[in-house]
């Protein structure tokens, strides 16, 4: 398996959380749990997410970064039993920012968008690509995520997971379609598939509000 953390990253494991919903009193329940009991659990940055668009909803999703897979079962809290709960492990590539507290708004949309890569070593070259010309590319256009990683234990292996925060929904349309017209990235797109061929061969997009009470917003 690929190894792309930085030894210098203090976060070496970032755990995805997801808890599909009973519509009623089942979503106050989650996030009262989350508060009190989660939140408490482990210091650092946190983020606390409602789905916007997702393919099952109403959906809650957690994410907070450990020094270990040992730091995190250590202050792992079981999550209310009516709770539908699904477990992700992401490692962050070596050119991922830190999470950090606070960063905007209340409210702010977080889109997590998956690419699912045909091979480990056609990932690789997706993560350097990443790493090189495309970070660019979507900083200079507006589009700044907060983390990049790769599934560890998840589905759709092997894969690229990112985080990016819009102000709302309309910034986040007007950056992309900036960056789908943009002839950089046009050109660095084709001389990636000349190089490694299709090396992001389907892609996921889930949207997610931070909620009020989210460390990250």
């Amino acid at each position: 398996m690929l190894r792309q953390t930085s030894p210098n990253q203090k976060t070496q494991l970032y755990v995805l959380e997801q808890f599909v919903l009973h519509q009623g009193p089942q979503g106050p329940a989650v996030h009262e749990w989350i508060q009190n009991r989660w939140l408490p659990a482990h210091p650092g940055p946190a983020l606390v997410l409602d789905a916007v668009v997702a393919a099952q909803m109403p959906q809650v999703a957690t994410l907070r970064g450990y020094g270990s897979v040992a730091e995190w079962l250590e202050s792992r809290v079981e999550p209310p039993a009516t709770a539908d709960a699904s477990v992700t492990l992401l490692e962050p590539t070596s050119y991922s920012p830190e999470l950090e507290l606070g960063g905007g708004e209340k409210g702010r949309i977080f889109e997590m968008r998956l690419y699912h890569s045909p091979s480990w070593p056609q990932l690789e070259l997706l993560h350097e690509r990443f790493a090189g010309p495309e970070i660019g590319i979507f900083h200079r256009l507006g589009i700044r995520p907060v983390l990049y990683s790769s599934t560890l234990a998840g589905r759709h292996l092997p894969n690229l997971v990112y985080v990016t925060p819009f102000a709302d929904l309309g910034e986040r349309e007007r950056a992309w379609g900036a960056f789908m017209a943009d002839p950089e990235w046009h050109r660095v797109r084709a001389e990636s598939i000349e190089r490694g061929g299709q090396i992001s061969q389907w892609m996921e997009i889930t949207l997610w509000r931070a909620a009020g009470y989210s460390p990250v917003r």
